[in-house]
């Protein structure tokens, strides 16, 4: 049985020197992450492992304490201070390689968990899964924080409790994400993308506006699939309607195949109903070798900026790193393999009120291309759809002008012109 700790005993298992995974998203064991918070010296010569999501995971790990450090796959404005000081190893991974990096790397001496009781010894995960199998399996040591507020989804899997070393009982709710506002502008690209969806096929989103005006605009569609990274509360709604069966899935049919969950509370309280919401490891919902016996597998991403030879950049703005590599170009390459299956990347035409284009000559030197240009199918802003695929060089740009906002197409004409110019 696992030893039952106070939050002012959880600081005495850290040692200078160890490497410490901590869940993110959703899943965060944000107890146990406070008590080690109230006695930051604990964090003297410590690592600590995360993938943060912005806007959920608020803790700096490496502010805790100079001789801290922090490795993460993913940029966020809570930890933008310790990064600028070089003390977050920031590492550019696509999230199947995360995993796969998880698995191997130098062994986690401490695990941390979130669980919630699903019986009186049985307990069960929280709604994010993405990487913790591989954690759990290359550590040494598990400190499971048991949230008595935490109702688990019913398609997460259980936690063996005889895999649990030590066990700290909380009660506080999961950090919620607000369902996105939709203007009229991220409702057309919605509209725009849904009809490049047929019927039947399996979707996979990201969260914001756009995908969330995406799931919106599925709402008169057909037996549609779900299989990805994530399930919001639009994704959910869907599945409530009736537009999500997964009925015609080759694998995993009338199951929705998630990593994580995103959402409201009355989001993740209907989860735990729903034993069709199957959480799977990074290594199955991102891996193309699952993706490929899917039919008609439609991957539906955000960028930055995409040049004119269609090469995307969905994580830097002007050389400085914003986010993470995070897991559209696994999905991208699954849908290559998916009998059917095309990759979308949605974005809006312009930023900053419209002075800007996001649709550009090419990418600027310095900026980090996330995407291949061999990797997009489509590129659509609320001007339209330019095909990618299949075309030429030339087809490609001029396409992509024609989806770029008026005000800028005389002057990615001349650019391309130039650019052309010199192949």
């Amino acid at each position: 049985m696992p030893e039952i700790l106070r939050p002012e005993q959880v600081p005495d298992l850290l040692r200078p020197g160890m490497r410490v995974f901590v869940p993110g998203a959703s899943n965060e064991p944000s107890g146990l992450l406070e008590a080690l918070r109230a006695r930051p010296e604990c964090a003297a010569g410590v690592t600590f492992v995360q993938f943060p999501l912005p806007g959920m995971n608020r803790f700096d790990f490496a502010g805790w304490h100079p001789e801290a450090r922090m490795e993460s796959f993913f940029l966020s404005g809570s930890i933008r201070g310790s990064f600028e000081t070089g003390r977050v190893d920031f590492l550019p991974m696509h999230m199947r390689r995360v995993y796969g990096h998880l698995a191997t790397c130098r062994s986690f001496d401490l695990v941390l968990v979130q669980l919630g009781r699903d019986g009186k010894d049985t307990f069960r995960h929280g709604p994010n899964l993405d990487f913790l199998e591989a954690a759990l399996g290359n550590g040494l040591r598990v400190l499971a924080e048991v949230n008595t507020a935490l109702s688990s989804p019913a398609g997460a899997p259980r936690m063996p409790v005889d895999a649990i070393h030590y066990l700290m009982e909380t009660e506080h709710p999961l950090p919620e994400l607000a369902p996105p506002e939709l203007d009229s502008v991220s409702r057309m690209i919605g509209k725009e993308v849904a009809g490049l969806i047929p019927d039947g096929a399996c979707i996979q989103t990201g969260i914001g506006s756009i995908p969330a005006a995406v799931l919106a605009a599925l709402s008169e569609h057909n037996d549609l699939g779900l299989h990805g990274g994530l399930i919001d509360d639009a994704g959910l709604a869907l599945i409530e309607r009736g537009v999500v069966t997964g009925a015609r899935k080759d694998i995993d049919r009338n199951l929705h195949i998630t990593g994580m969950a995103l959402g409201s509370e009355a989001f993740y309280d209907k989860l735990a109903q729903r034993p069709d919401v199957v959480f799977r490891p990074a290594r199955y919902t991102h891996e193309v070798g699952v993706i490929s016996e899917l039919q008609h597998f439609v991957s539906i991403n955000s960028a930055v900026e995409v040049d004119l030879l269609g090469q995307v950049s969905a994580e830097m703005v002007a050389g400085r790193q914003i986010s993470g590599t995070g897991g559209s170009v696994d999905f991208m390459r699954g849908a290559a393999t998916s009998p059917g299956g095309r990759s979308i990347v949605a974005m809006t035409a312009t930023a900053r009120d419209g002075s800007l284009s996001r649709i550009v000559a090419a990418l600027a030197s310095g900026t980090a291309i996330t995407a291949a240009r061999t990797d997009v199918d489509c590129v659509v802003t609320e001007y339209g759809v330019a095909e990618l695929k299949g075309r030429s060089v030339d087809a490609r740009a001029r396409a992509m002008i024609r989806i770029a906002a008026p005000a800028f197409r005389d002057e990615l004409t001349a650019a391309w012109q130039e650019r052309r110019s010199r192949m």
